[in-house]
């Protein structure tokens, strides 16, 4: 029996998240597996990966052969060198003191470099929205402008029209006044 540790695809449509499990190379793809090792979630970044990396270690050595993409997963999480070391410590070509210290110096380095990716990935978003944020406080500024001209227009327009109507209010009793005037000139002389 050929025994995959492979990917089982759980989850929604267009939201899938997969169980690493180690399963019978003739099984289907989300059927009947032995055990399983881990999950994946691609759907978060950097990508979320639970791995238990004592079975998985142990399954490879029971001659488990891992798909594309559960080696690029177990090589993410270091476990292909670990199984690596042990290989060595198991042949005398190094000792388990010098093999736990370069697995340590490995850890340290893949940990910087995910806690410096995730931190670009805050600062990045930080940036977007603070870019947002000014963009939006522009363009209100802009439309404020423009509403205080268009109001101000409307008030120009208004005392225009209010002297207009004033200025008719004017020339109707002006000439009103003129004419009991005239009238009264008329009568004198009479």
């Amino acid at each position: 029996m050929a025994v995959k540790i492979r990917l089982s695809r759980h989850g929604k449509k267009n939201a899938a998240f997969f169980h690493i499990v180690v399963a019978d190379s003739r099984a289907p793809r989300d059927g009947r597996y032995i055990d399983k090792i881990g999950s994946y979630n691609p759907n978060t970044n950097p990508a979320t990966i639970e791995l238990n990396s004592e079975k998985a270690i142990e399954w490879l050595f029971n001659g488990a052969q891992p798909s594309d993409t559960c080696r690029r997963i177990l090589s993410y999480k270091g476990v292909l060198l670990r199984k690596h070391l042990q290989e060595g410590v198991r042949k005398g070509a190094i000792t388990q003191e010098i093999a736990d210290q370069k697995w340590n110096a490995w850890v340290a380095e893949k940990d910087s470099k995910v806690s410096i990716k995730s931190s670009s990935l805050a600062q990045s978003s930080r940036d977007a929205k603070k870019a947002a944020i000014e963009a939006e406080a522009k363009v209100n500024e802009t439309r404020a402008a423009e509403l205080a001209k268009k109001k101000e227009d409307e008030r120009k327009a208004l005392e225009a029209a209010a002297r207009e109507a004033e200025a008719e209010v004017v020339a109707q009793s002006a000439p009103a006044e003129e004419a009991p005037a005239a009238e009264a000139t008329e009568t004198t002389e009479a």
